[in-house]
């Protein structure tokens, strides 16, 4: 049941970024978007919506001013499998799962950051790093027991949230996941 509460709350943070991109990318039109509207009409982004983005968001508590974590961001390199390096630009309060996917990381995912499974796996290769996280739940450890290649600066992608003390961090893929899916299943990003 909480699984299914956790990806019905992912799925609602996805569609509420969706329509508040939607409605900014609209709003900022100007008189393109006027033209086609009353201008006595409400705005496309609603206040629900921005309710459910923050009820929802991977931010930490207290940390809501949407302008400033939609402008701040962190580099952060991924050590591939084969020992390739790509550095990437991740937004504040984005989970290193999402940051993974929007830039095509293969960095699994299977429960979609709902802490059920050990596919988003990741290493933090310097234990300076490690010690700025959070220390992990209950939740994650037990998720992390299942991991291969498991290691004292382990972490599950989906709970390495971006702050800006993590700039700089380097995180490394696993040579392989334990993923309960039928062999030779690969899952696509959503």
């Amino acid at each position: 049941m909480l699984s299914r509460i956790s990806r019905l709350g992912a799925r609602l943070l996805r569609e509420a970024r969706a329509e508040t991109r939607v409605g900014n990318l609209l709003g900022s039109r100007g008189s393109l978007y006027q033209g086609h509207v009353n201008r006595h009409s409400s705005p496309v982004v609603t206040p629900t919506v921005l309710s459910l983005n923050i009820l929802f968001s991977t931010a930490p508590s207290g940390d809501h001013d949407e302008s400033n974590l939609e402008k701040e961001k962190i580099s952060v390199t991924f050590v591939n499998k084969d020992g390739s390096e790509q550095t990437i630009s991740v937004p504040v309060g984005m989970s290193m799962l999402e940051a993974a996917h929007e830039n095509d990381i293969e960095l699994e995912g299977a429960c979609e950051g709902s802490l059920a499974c050990s596919t988003c796996h990741v290493i933090v290769m310097d234990v300076n790093y490690y010690n700025k996280l959070e220390d992990p739940t209950d939740e994650e450890n037990d998720m992390l027991d299942l991991a291969f290649g498991l290691t004292e600066t382990s972490r599950l992608g989906c709970q390495v949230i971006a702050k800006p003390e993590l700039d700089g961090m380097r995180l490394a893929l696993p040579a392989a996941t334990r993923n309960f899916a039928v062999d030779g299943y690969v899952p696509k990003p959503h």
